[in-house]
C-alpha cells in the first residue's frame, strides 16, 4: 500500500463496525478541514464498497442501515458531505484567524504537515482557477486541505467559499462513494481491495497530472515561438 497499514481504509472500517459511517465522517470532517495526510478519497470509495461487500466472509456487510442498499448509500453521501463541508468550514476560519503562525517554518512532524511550501503552490492553483479552485482541488491529495485554509488566509468572502466549497463537497463526497458502490458488485474488485484503494488515490492525483503536462506543453510552445 501507499500508506501505513494503520491507515488502510479496509482496516480502519473494519475495526470500528458498526461505527464505521462515523468513524469515516470524523476522518474526512479532518482532512478537509486541517490534517492533510489521511486517506480521504480511499476511505470514500471503501464506504461505498463495503456498503456491498461484507468485511468477513459470510458476515453482512458493515455499512447498512434501513434494510436497503440504495437507502443506505443516499444517506452515507449525506453525511459525507456534511463532513467535508464542515471540515472546509473549520479550514477556512483556522486559515482566516491563526494562518500565518501556523505555517511558518519549524522543525519536526509539525513542519513537515504544515510546511510552507504546500501553502505556495496552493496560493498558485489559487490564483490560477479562482474560486473554481475549491472545487477542483478536492480531488488532489494535500492540495484540498490546504486550499481551504488559504482561502482564509486570502480573505476570501465567506458566501463566495461555502458555496464553492459546497459543491465541491458534494461531487467529490457523492462521486467517490457511489464510485466504490458501483464497483463493488465486480468480483476483481471485491478480492483486490488494496489494489483498488491504490487505484483511487493514482486516480485522484491525475488533475493534478494533466495540468503538469498542460503547463510543460505550454512552456515548449512558447520556447518554440521565441
Amino acid at each position: 500500500m501507499l500508506m501505513p497499514d494503520w491507515l488502510s481504509p479496509e482496516r480502519i472500517i473494519g475495526a470500528a463496525g458498526p461505527y464505521a459511517l462515523w468513524v469515516v465522517a470524523l476522518i474526512v470532517f479532518a482532512e478537509c478541514g486541517i490534517f492533510s495526510l489521511l486517506p480521504g478519497d480511499s476511505l470514500l470509495f471503501t464506504v461505498g464498497l463495503f456498503i456491498k461487500v461484507p468485511v468477513v466472509a459470510g458476515a453482512p456487510p458493515v455499512i447498512h442501515y434501513f434494510g436497503s442498499e440504495v437507502a443506505t448509500l443516499i444517506f452515507c453521501c449525506i453525511v459525507l458531505t456534511i463532513a467535508a463541508i464542515l471540515g472546509n468550514i473549520s479550514g477556512y476560519w483556522i486559515g482566516r484567524l491563526i494562518g500565518p503562525p501556523l505555517f511558518k517554518p519549524r522543525e519536526g512532524f509539525m513542519g513537515k504537515v504544515f510546511n510552507p511550501v504546500y501553502v505556495d503552490k496552493t496560493h498558485d492553483f489559487f490564483d490560477k482557477y479562482g474560486s473554481k479552485a475549491l472545487v477542483l482541488a478536492r480531488f488532489v491529495p494535500m492540495v484540498r486541505t490546504f486550499v481551504t485554509l488559504v482561502a482564509g488566509v486570502a480573505r476570501m468572502p465567506f458566501r463566495t467559499f461555502i458555496l464553492w466549497t459546497a459543491i465541491g463537497g458534494v461531487l467529490w463526497a457523492c462521486g467517490v462513494t457511489t464510485l466504490g458502490y458501483f464497483l463493488g458488485q465486480f468480483d476483481i474488485i471485491k478480492n483486490n481491495l488494496e489494489a483498488a484503494a491504490i487505484l483511487i488515490v493514482f486516480v485522484s492525483i491525475l488533475p493534478m497530472l494533466f495540468e503538469f503536462l498542460s503547463a510543460r506543453r505550454a512552456k515548449k510552445k512558447e520556447a518554440a515561438g521565441a
